[in-house]
């Protein structure tokens, strides 16, 4: 399951969709928004993205991480708009039968989606906004 959202992340609900008897691990990685980032103040930080596009690399990423792991449930869950100090902007659950294999894809996903997915931030701070990871293309 791959969502981009607008709306806080339910971490529990996303929790209840990894739910299986027959795994014995689940990895759960939460990205929220700090107050600091390469030595300045952040005081909050806002999500751009291509959405449709986000979607398709994101069930490329759910299917290459069920190639390489014996997943047996996974939600991805990345948010958009304006977040503030503390809040959820991605969630990735992996339910696997062992932890490490719970662990080793739910880290391949986050490191994926980094690398992989178009969304942009842009953090605010007491010295001005600053896009983070580059900048959203502009029409000419």
């Amino acid at each position: 399951m791959v969502e981009i959202t607008d709306k806080k992340i339910d971490v529990d609900a996303l929790l209840k969709n990894t739910e299986n008897p027959a795994t014995g691990g689940v990895a759960i990685f939460i990205g929220r928004v700090r107050n600091h980032a390469h030595g300045k103040i952040v005081e909050k930080m806002e999500y751009f993205g291509y959405e449709k596009m986000a979607i398709f690399e994101l069930e490329k990423i759910e299917a290459e991480a069920r190639q390489k792991w014996p997943v047996r449930e996974m939600a991805i869950v990345h948010r958009l708009g304006m977040q503030h100090i503390g809040d959820a902007s991605v969630v990735i659950a992996v339910s696997c039968d062992h932890r490490a294999d719970a662990f080793d894809a739910c880290r391949f996903v986050i490191d994926t989606l980094k690398k992989t997915v178009p969304i942009w931030k842009k953090e605010y701070g007491p010295n001005g906004e600053e896009w983070v990871d580059g900048e959203i293309p502009q029409p000419e």
